[in-house]
């Protein structure tokens, strides 16, 4: 057996190679605190398959673009800018000399 100061030579956990001075299998993450078990306190638990599952791996939803009246903001932008160049370019049609000089 492996002294407190001495890893074992391979991972009892996932049977990693280990070096003489590790304190933790690069693998696994079984330690020398836990003493190199040889089998998973967890194992009896029966735990369901949600439970091992990482929260950070999923990706968040998307959120929801605001909308106004069923229509997203920026139509609603883009429907003002537009209206503004038609305003502007009425205006600046009525100025125009008709005679042109």
């Amino acid at each position: 057996m492996a002294t407190s100061d001495q890893a074992p030579a391979e991972c009892a956990q996932c049977g990693t190679a280990l070096s003489p001075r590790a304190k933790a299998c690069p693998e696994c993450g079984a330690d020398e605190r836990t003493g190199w078990r040889e089998t998973d306190p967890y194992d009896g638990l029966d735990l369901p398959e949600s439970a091992f599952r990482d929260e950070t791996d999923e990706t968040p939803a998307p959120r929801p673009v605001p909308r106004v009246n069923g229509l997203a903001w920026y139509w609603w932008l883009a429907a003002a800018l537009l209206l503004a160049l038609l305003v502007l370019g009425a205006a600046g049609g009525l100025r125009a000399d008709p005679s042109g000089t």
